[in-house]
C-alpha cells in the first residue's frame, strides 16, 4: 500500500507545462503500462493516484488500502509527511469508509470524481460487513499506538524518506507502529537527479547513507570542513573555482561537502544545496550521510523556506503594524509538526511605541499591548496573510493546492522574551559579541522558554493565492 500524489502543474510564459518530476512519472505512460509485479502492483489505483483533488485521493487510496488490508506486506509514502497526513485523515473518516465497506460502494458525497468512483466500484464489488466490522472495531479504540501493525497485520515494513527535514516525523511513525516496523530509506534523489541508493535499508534512520551512482550524472564537491567540522563558509551565490572542486573519487572519510551536479539533462556544475558527510565506503565508491539543506530554516513537506525568504516575508508583514504605533522588535520560527498537518509558527515579540514610531519603547510587563481588542487580532491575521503571500511558490502550493501545510501562526510573547533567549543562549557558553537571534528554533530549551511567555496565539484565516 503506496500513497501517491500528483502536484497541480503549473505553465512557463510560453505556454509549456512545468511539473514536478514525481506527477510527471505518474502521468506518463512508463507508470500506466508498468508490469504489475509484486513490487509495482499497488492497492492504490491509477485513478485515485492521479486525482487532482488530494482529499478525495486520500480517501479512495485509504479505503483500497483497507479493502486489502490482508495482502498489503509493505506500506509507505515517498516522504514521511504524507504517510503521517494519511494517518490523520483516516483519524476523520474511518467511520465513512467502514460504511462504504459495509454498503459495497463509495459514498457519493465523499468521492464525486468519476473516474475515481468508477475505479472504486471494482475494489468494492461486493458488501462486507465482517471487514468493516473488523477496522471500524480497531479504529473506535482509545489509543492509536500501533495503528499501523494493526490494521494492516502482514506488513514487514515502512517505506518513505526519513532523512534531512523528514527525520522530524521518526518519532510519530515509531509511535504509529509501535516500533515494530522498520523505517526503510531506499534512496537519494531530487527532480534534478536520481543520486543514490541505501545499501543497508533496514538500519535505523539516524544511520541511513547513501552511496551515489556515477552512471547518473557527474558528480562534484565543494569542500565544507574536516574532522567533524562543519565550516559553512562558501557563499551559495559564489561562482566556486574549478580548482576548489573535488571528484567523487577524491572525498575523504569525515569530511563534508556540497554537493555539485552535472546532468545528461543539461545542468552544468550546479549547486543543489544538500550538505554531505562521508561516512564509509561501499567496495571503493563513497557512502555519504544527508546533512542538511543549506540556509533552509523551516521545511513541512516539499516546501523549502530559507533565511531570506522569511525575512522578506516578515519584514512586509511587519509594516502593517505601524498604523497602530507597534513595533516588531525581533522575531524567529518553528517547524511545527507535533499535529498533520504542520505548520509555520512565527514568534513575535511586538511593543506599543508611546506615540510615534520613533518614540522610545515602553518594555515594561504593563505595557498596553497590541491585542487589546479584536480589531488587533484582526491586524495580526493581516500579518499571517502578509507572509504567507509573500512566501515561495512552493510554499503557496502546498498551503493552497497539496494541504500538507497547514495555516501559518504567529504567537506573540511579551516584551523582553528575546533578552532572556539571548541570555539562555550565552549561558549554554555562546558568545555575547558573535550572539545572532536564531532564526530557526532547534533548541528543546528555546523552545520551552518561548512558549512559557506566549500571550496570543493568531492563525491565517484563509489560504494564500496560488495559480498553477
Amino acid at each position: 500500500m503506496f500513497l501517491y500524489f500528483v502536484k497541480a502543474e503549473m505553465s512557463t510564459p510560453c505556454g509549456l507545462p512545468a511539473r514536478t518530476v514525481l506527477t510527471s512519472y505518474y502521468k506518463s505512460k512508463h507508470f500506466k503500462y508498468r508490469s504489475r509485479d509484486p513490487y509495482t502492483d499497488f492497492t492504490s489505483p491509477d485513478e485515485a493516484i492521479l486525482c487532482d483533488d488530494s482529499n478525495q485521493s486520500m480517501y479512495c487510496q485509504l479505503l483500497a488500502g483497507l479493502v486489502h488490508r490482508n495482502q498489503v506486506l509493505r506500506l509507505g509514502a515517498v516522504f514521511a509527511s504524507a504517510l503521517l497526513r494519511a494517518i490523520y485523515f483516516l483519524k476523520g473518516n474511518w467511520m465513512n469508509i467502514c460504511n462504504d465497506i459495509r454498503d459495497g460502494q463509495v459514498d457519493l458525497t465523499e468521492v464525486t470524481d468519476l473516474k475515481c468512483r468508477t475505479a472504486m466500484s471494482t475494489i468494492l464489488s461486493l458488501p462486507d460487513p465482517r471487514l468493516a466490522d473488523e477496522i471500524e472495531a480497531i479504529c473506535s479504540r482509545e489509543s492509536w499506538k500501533g495503528i499501523i501493525c494493526q490494521l494492516w497485520p502482514k506488513a514487514k515494513y515502512i517505506e518513505a524518506v526519513v532523512t534531512g527535514s523528514m527525520a522530524q516525523y521518526i518519532p510519530a511513525l515509531h509511535y504509529y507502529s509501535d516500533e515494530k516496523l522498520p523505517l526503510v530509506c531506499t534512496m537519494y534523489a531530487s527532480s534534478e537527479c536520481y543520486f543514490g541508493v541505501n545499501m543497508k535499508p533496514l538500519c535505523s534512520p539516524e544511520k541511513v547513507s547513501y552511496t551515489l551512482l556515477p552512471n547518473m550524472c557527474y558528480f562534484e564537491f565543494i569542500p565544507l570542513g574536516v574532522n567533524g567540522t562543519l565550516l559553512l563558509d562558501v557563499d551559495e551565490d559564489e561562482e566556486v573555482p574549478q580548482n576548489k572542486l573535488v571528484a567523487l573519487v577524491d572525498v575523504k572519510l569525515g569530511c563534508y561537502y556540497e554537493l555539485v551536479l552535472t546532468t545528461f539533462s543539461g545542468l552544468n556544475r550546479y549547486r543543489i544545496g544538500d550538505v554531505l558527510q562521508v561516512t564509509g565506503f561501499h567496495n571503493k565508491a563513497p557512502q555519504f550521510r544527508f546533512i542538511c539543506r543549506r540556509n533552509v530554516v523551516l521545511s513541512i513537506d516539499n516546501d523549502k523556506t530559507n533565511e531570506e525568504d522569511l525575512h522578506k516575508s516578515i519584514t512586509v508583514a511587519k509594516k502593517l503594524l505601524e498604523p497602530y504605533n507597534a513595533l516588531l522588535v525581533e522575531y524567529t520560527s518553528y517547524a511545527e509538526t507535533s499535529s498533520v498537518p504542520g505548520h509555520y509558527v512565527i514568534y513575535w515579540e511586538i511593543v506599543q511605541c508611546s506615540s510615534a514610531l520613533t518614540s522610545s519603547l515602553v518594555k515594561d510587563n504593563n505595557v498596553n499591548e497590541i491585542l487589546a481588542n479584536q480589531l488587533d487580532l484582526n491586524v495580526l491575521e493581516d500579518c499571517c496573510i502578509a507572509m504567507e503571500e509573500e512566501l515561495d511558490y512552493n510554499y503557496r502550493r502546498c498551503r493552497t493546492n497539496d494541504k500538507s501545510v497547514g495555516p501559518l501562526e504567529i504567537r506573540v510573547v511579551k516584551p523582553g522574551t528575546f533578552e532572556s533567549l539571548m541570555d539562555l543562549y550565552i549561558n549554554k557558553g555562546g558568545s555575547i559579541n558573535q550572539y545572532k537571534t536564531p532564526r530557526c528554533i532547534n533548541s528543546n530549551a528555546a523552545l520551552k522558554l518561548l512558549e512559557s511567555n506566549v500571550k496570543a496565539r493568531v492563525f491565517s484565516p484563509r489560504d494564500p493565492t496560488w495559480t498553477p
